[in-house]
């Protein structure tokens, strides 16, 4: 029998798959995370499971609630606004920084994800593959502009904007939206135009957090006349 991996890794297999999940909303907001039950569910011990909701509270995908464990955090609109509010300056800063510092290499690779991302387009995959390419695309900047402090302030941000995420991207029209931001994007950092590629960044974050708004008033309408 092979050895088991170590707990450090299938700590991180269970997050991956339960970060996974709920951003694709197989677990919806306010779902029990039951130790005993994911291991059951994973094949794993409890232990690295258990770690793994631990990562998913401090992340802001999940929630502690008294007398009855975790569970997958709710949207709470107002909040997620307000985040959405503080996000658009920092990821403006963060494709600012990283202009001057892309190298041709990093200029193939930005082009590669923003072609990758119309193939997903064109060939309708789903809402899961739009968001992953959503956020490679993002960290990668992040990386390039090569600031601890920024990146470790927007990572404090992403496991709670990203529960918007499901709702944002069950509009047909977000991820062509999102294909033509990014392409606007990059095309301002190949340039080497640190303020346009600042002013596109925010514009795709503020138009972000206005599609999600309107998709949940429509969403919160739709149920109301159920």
């Amino acid at each position: 029998m092979a050895p088991e991996p170590p707990a450090s890794l299938l700590a991180a297999q269970a997050y991956a798959r339960l970060r996974a999940d709920i951003l694709n909303n197989r677990l919806m907001p306010g779902t029990p995370l039951s130790v005993p039950a994911l291991a059951t569910r994973l094949d794993m011990s409890r232990s690295p499971v258990r770690e793994a909701v631990q990562r998913l509270i401090h992340d802001g995908l999940a929630t502690q609630v008294a007398h009855r464990g975790a569970a997958v955090a709710r949207i709470d609109p107002a909040e997620l606004d307000d985040l959405y509010v503080v996000k658009e300056p920092l990821e403006g800063l963060a494709t600012r920084l990283a202009t001057p510092r892309l190298t041709l290499d990093g200029e193939r690779r930005l082009r590669r994800m923003v072609e990758e991302h119309e193939r997903l387009l064109e060939s309708g995959a789903p809402e899961s593959a739009h968001v992953q390419m959503d956020l490679d695309l993002h960290r990668y900047i992040r990386e390039v502009a090569g600031n601890a402090a920024l990146i470790a302030t927007l990572e404090q941000f992403e496991g709670k904007t990203n529960l918007a995420f499901p709702t944002l991207w069950s509009d047909p029209e977000a991820s062509r939206l999102a294909v033509e931001e990014h392409r606007a994007i990059i095309e301002a950092m190949i340039a080497g135009d640190p303020g346009g590629a600042e002013r596109a960044a925010r514009n795709h974050v503020e138009r972000i957090r206005l599609r999600w708004a309107r998709r949940m008033v429509t969403t919160l309408e739709s149920a109301a006349g159920a």
